[in-house]
């Protein structure tokens, strides 16, 4: 697995993830029919077109936060989490939409050891998700609880 376990996580480091993604209008249709979001802010171009600021469909905003968080697995949780603790802090300065391309970096903002489990703690990332003009589209704090490398404990 390519993950890090707890030990290896110190506050203040920042990762630039390198993978990218251009969202599509069938992403937002596609997660906004599976989630049942019938919101015209999503799904309707001529609700958009005529009665928004925007003039075109934003990209669901949960969406958003999920590719966002995806896109930092890799470098960051992938086999060594053992679940997610929450999510706090979740804004939105800016809408996505359809052909932008997204890329996104997380900060580990502090850790603390595990209180039940030995084994294991607790990771507090920040997430930022970028535009390609670089404008934050999304932020958000999430505590991981993350598995301890077992050769050390």
């Amino acid at each position: 697995m390519g993950g890090l376990y707890f030990e290896q996580f110190d506050p203040g480091h920042v990762f630039s993830h390198t993978l990218r993604r251009t969202v599509t209008e069938m992403d937002n249709m596609l997660f906004s029919n599976m989630t049942l979001n019938p919101q015209p802010l999503h799904i309707d171009r001529h609700f958009c077109e005529t009665e928004t600021e925007f003039g075109q469909p934003l990209v669901n905003s949960l969406f958003t936060l999920g590719l966002m968080i995806g896109i930092s697995v890799n470098d960051t949780t992938v086999g060594t989490t053992i679940a997610n603790l929450g999510m706090t802090d979740v804004r939105f300065p800016k809408p996505l939409f359809h052909g932008d391309t997204v890329h996104v970096e997380t900060e580990v903002i502090e850790k603390r050891e595990s209180r039940s489990r030995p084994e294991a703690g607790i990771v507090e990332f920040e997430h930022r998700a970028f535009n390609q003009h670089d404008e934050l589209v999304a932020v958000c704090r999430r505590q991981a609880f993350m598995k301890k490398n077992p050769k050390t404990t």
